[in-house]
């Protein structure tokens, strides 16, 4: 190396040094997308929550994904939600996204969002499990997979052993007396106590208001009004202005960091939102679920979830098995559908040659399918009565 090129590169180190020193940063930034299209409050308002998230914390950098933005951020074009989501997906696998956070995104069965909430007695920070998706189709099913999941989001955030409480929903006794046997066979699992007088691990809506438990364990349907009531109280319902939104989308062998807002979350939300995705990111919160999977598979997790599976009367032991006919892009949804028939629905559609795969959108259950194939497949699930 010359002269020049190491007074260059002794000029970079220090270039680098004085900007650490400005910001409190130092080193690679994590680099979080966001989507900005599909918003009720507009460009603007996702523009001034990614803003507000790189004043409030130096290491990250945002990349926006959409059109019409005004501002220093770097800019990738996209011209609608779909497109959005499709370039945001490209640039997570290629890696040059570290976490996305975006509105109405389709996660296939089995991923489910983690959200964290600011509880409003004492303003402490709780995650909720889940709050849109769906872990399993089988009530108690999903709810021991939500349990996982919530703790390994929560270690992923620092929460080295995060208490678990139980929404006092259907079902809670049966994923109590689940988790009691995963922790009798060696499963790591730290109870909250309800700050009732009578205690316990099944929690009331006090202990929510309260945050008692570091993880509030409950079914996406629950969690989804939870969250939207503790995110907009304070503002009349239509701006969500509290907490970190609906969480990263986490299940088993799934390979993307990607976190939920919704159409009416403000600017403050979608700021704790890319927070939420660059600590996931940092945290390693897709390596955390394949520990606590591990951890509780060796605890006998496989043989509680055959046991509950046994146990449910479904159409399903009876159903004819049917092969999926060729895969295609499927980039149109069909909602509507209720989730404990949403597979019945799929092998409805496979039977007569069509493409069809089970997924789960904000608002509910969701059939993806092939846009050719969606006409035909809206009638046939309109004549068997699935819509």
């Amino acid at each position: 190396m010359d002269e020049k090129m190491t007074r260059a590169a002794i000029a970079d180190v220090f270039e680098e040094l004085a900007d650490a020193l400005e910001t409190g940063s130092y080193g690679k930034k994590t680099r979080v997308g966001l989507t900005i299209l599909g918003s009720e409050h507009g460009v603007a308002e996702l523009v001034a929550g990614a803003e507000l998230a790189q004043k409030q914390n130096p290491g990250l950098e945002v990349v926006l994904i959409g059109k019409d933005a005004e501002g220093s951020f770097e800019l990738v074009e996209a011209e609608d939600e779909q497109e959005s989501h499709k370039k945001m997906d490209e640039l997570l696998q290629k890696g040059y996204l570290d976490a996305a956070v975006t509105m109405h995104y389709p996660f296939p069965i089995g991923v489910s969002t983690v959200g964290r909430v600011i509880t409003p007695v004492k303003g402490k920070e709780m995650f909720l499990a889940t709050t849109t998706g769906t872990s399993a189709t089988e009530r108690v099913t999903a709810l021991l997979h939500n349990t996982v999941l919530g703790i390994a989001t929560a270690k992923a955030c620092g929460r080295e052993n995060p208490t678990v409480g139980i929404l006092n929903i259907d079902g809670a006794r049966q994923l109590e007396r689940a988790l009691r046997k995963l922790q009798e066979g060696g499963y790591p699992i730290s109870f909250a106590e309800s700050a009732r007088s009578d205690g316990g691990v099944v929690m009331r809506g006090n202990d929510l208001l309260m945050g008692v438990p570091d993880v509030m364990v409950m079914d996406s349907l629950t969690g989804n009004v939870l969250i939207k009531v503790l995110s907009a109280y304070s503002s009349g319902g239509n701006y969500e202005a509290l907490g970190l939104g609906y969480g990263p989308g986490v299940g088993e062998g799934y390979d993307r960091i990607i976190c939920i807002i919704s159409r009416s979350s403000g600017a403050p939300v979608i700021a704790g939102a890319i927070r939420f995705a660059a600590e996931c990111a940092r945290g390693r919160v897709l390596e955390k679920v394949k520990a606590e999977y591990s951890a509780a598979k060796k605890a006998g997790l496989n043989e509680l979830l055959k046991t509950l599976a046994a146990g449910e009367t479904s159409k399903k032991d009876d159903a004819e098995e049917i092969s999926p006919p060729p895969k295609k892009l499927v980039s149109e949804d069909i909602p509507g559908i209720e989730v404990m028939e949403i597979e019945d629905a799929v092998r409805l559609l496979w039977k007569e040659k069509i493409y069809a795969e089970s997924g789960m959108g904000c608002t509910g259950p969701v059939i993806m399918i092939a846009p050719e194939d969606k006409e035909r497949a809206v009638q046939l699930l309109q004549e068997k009565g699935y819509l």
